[in-house]
């Protein structure tokens, strides 16, 4: 059966989504943090409800809930493990309008177990197909790009 134009893979059915996203950040990768929980740096440990290959590295692009450490931050958060999604990626994606995306960085948000924000407020840009998964992370958020 053809999988319908405009569903990813790691996207739950019924979820509107505005362009393809190429993952690109791999298993390893270090994110910068864009909220205000007082962490400063994540390492992505693992990505959820990815299905792969065997001996293929997960990857993760924007939208996606990933498993973090904290490498740097405040002192209290540092090697925690916490969750957190993706809202910016360096390699380009293209929108179904045919607008071509990328941002600066990598940039993750921390939220806890069922999908809240753990920051308050969000002072660096967010992409919009972020923003349509978790609507929450738009209520925080001053820039959607």
């Amino acid at each position: 059966m053809a999988k319908p134009l405009g569903v990813s893979k790691n996207l739950p059915l019924g979820k509107a989504v505005s362009s393809r996203i190429n993952p690109s950040i791999p298993v390893g990768a270090r994110l910068k943090c864009a909220d205000n929980t007082g962490a400063k740096e994540l390492e992505i440990i693992a990505v959820k409800k990815y299905t792969g290959v065997r001996r293929r590295i997960p990857m993760a692009g924007v939208g996606s809930l990933v498993v973090c450490s904290v490498k740097k931050g405040r002192q209290d958060l540092r090697k925690q493990v916490v969750l957190a999604i993706v809202v910016r990626q360096k390699k380009p994606y293209t929108r179904y309008n045919g607008a071509k995306i990328s941002f600066a960085d990598n940039a993750a948000v921390v939220v806890s177990e069922d999908g809240l924000p753990k920051g308050t407020e969000i002072k660096t840009p967010v992409a919009r197909e972020a923003v349509e998964r978790w609507v929450k992370i738009g209520s925080i958020a001053s820039i959607v790009v």
